[in-house]
């Protein structure tokens, strides 16, 4: 299966599975409130310190500011590794200052610069998709 393929099914299959775990409590909540799909390339040779810092530091980081972490992943394609999750926010302006926030916390960066320095760079590519539920999303 081509690679562009295999990457929107496995889009499909985050986006299913973190619907699992939204329980909005209106259909207007439903239709206002965003999802943020992030993808992260992560490398084979220090995935574990990826995982370690995510695990133990930035999931905790993002808490104190508020981020509602829906679900997350990892997925294996035949070029890389990556690491899934999606996020809950109530509008976009919430999410973009709550990222500017937690982008310039000092203990974040002390964490960011220690573990690359430890084993080098973490995370390669990211991508992200901000989405809207649409009206007839379950």
């Amino acid at each position: 299966m081509p690679r562009h393929l295999r990457r929107w099914g496995l889009i499909g299959a985050a986006l299913a599975a973190a619907a699992l775990f939204t329980t909005p409590t209106s259909a207007t909540e439903r239709v206002t409130m965003i999802e943020q799909l992030r993808i992260y390339e992560i490398f084979e040779s220090n995935k574990e310190a990826f995982h370690a810092r995510f695990r133990d530091h930035a999931a905790r980081i993002m808490k104190t500011y508020g981020f509602d972490i829906a679900a997350m992943w990892e997925a294996r394609t035949k070029d890389r590794t990556e690491f899934i999750y999606v996020l809950r926010w109530p509008d976009e302006a919430t999410m973009r200052q709550t990222w500017a926030s937690f982008m310039q916390d000092a203990e974040w960066s002390a964490i960011k610069e220690r573990t690359s320095a430890e084993h080098g760079r973490l995370v390669g590519g990211i991508e992200e998709r901000v989405m809207q539920r649409t009206s007839y999303s379950p």
